[in-house]
């Protein structure tokens, strides 16, 4: 299982929000690049970067952060926030992110998944966010009547790389993740599930990973709370 350190980006600031609150925002650092260093150097194999403002604004806000973070590391990189047209999709891949994640898009323009799949082999993931197992959108703002296994399985045929399933409630609340409702996503769909909003130690990894079925997990405030040891975490990963 992948252990994804997010670097969540608000104002060219790191920060982690709770619940998906806005307001609610804890800054951790206002130098994305070092902290993408500090992980890199650190041994992840990936990171998760999420633009918050954009995500809200429906267009890249925080793009000097992620290309400084993109100058800043060898890894491979993955985006969400903000991505709604093929013109951005192409802007962030030709800059050289590794992977971009759609999520609103997915909800309301499903067929520009399709499209960038075609287009992109292996480089477009879906970000399915969900308070109670529905899909939110837009930013967390915008509650649909989706279930969030459904929308999973439209995508099934589309050569989707990855599913990124956030439960907003968990979301930096630091309670643990919804390892059940997780796992059950993972088995419903053949597109590798990765979990997303409350891993706060070392034994959520591992339920997470004990499960068989997750591709991976993201971490954020653990990691910079010192919740959970980077190092630490990689190794009981690739046990």
């Amino acid at each position: 299982m992948i252990l994804y350190p997010a670097i969540d980006l608000k104002d060219g600031q790191c920060v982690r929000l709770l619940r998906g609150e806005m307001e609610a925002a804890t800054v951790f650092g206002d130098d994305p690049a070092a902290q993408a260093r500090a992980f890199a150097d650190g041994g992840c194999d990936w990171l998760h970067i999420v633009d918050l403002n954009g995500a809200f604004a429906g267009w890249p806000v925080n793009a000097a952060a992620v290309e400084a973070i993109l100058g800043a590391v060898d890894v491979p990189v993955q985006l969400g926030g903000g991505i709604r047209d093929r013109e951005t999709i192409e802007a962030w891949l030709d800059k050289g992110l590794s992977r971009v994640i759609l999520g609103t898009v997915a909800v309301e323009d499903p067929d520009l998944v399709r499209a960038a799949t075609r287009a992109h082999p292996g480089r477009i993931a879906v970000g399915l966010d969900a308070r109670r197992g529905m899909v939110a959108t837009r930013g967390w703002a915008t509650e649909t009547d989706l279930h969030v296994t459904d929308l999973a399985r439209a995508f099934e045929d589309a050569g989707v790389a990855a599913i990124i399933y956030t439960d907003i409630d968990r979301d930096g609340a630091m309670g643990g993740p919804n390892v059940a409702a997780t796992a059950d996503l993972a088995r419903a769909t053949s597109i590798p599930v990765i979990a997303s909003g409350g891993v706060a130690s070392l034994d959520d990894l591992r339920a997470l990973k004990d499960t068989g079925v997750i591709a991976g997990a993201i971490s954020g405030r653990a990691l910079y709370d010192g919740a959970i040891d980077l190092a630490e975490a990689l190794a009981a990963l690739k046990d």
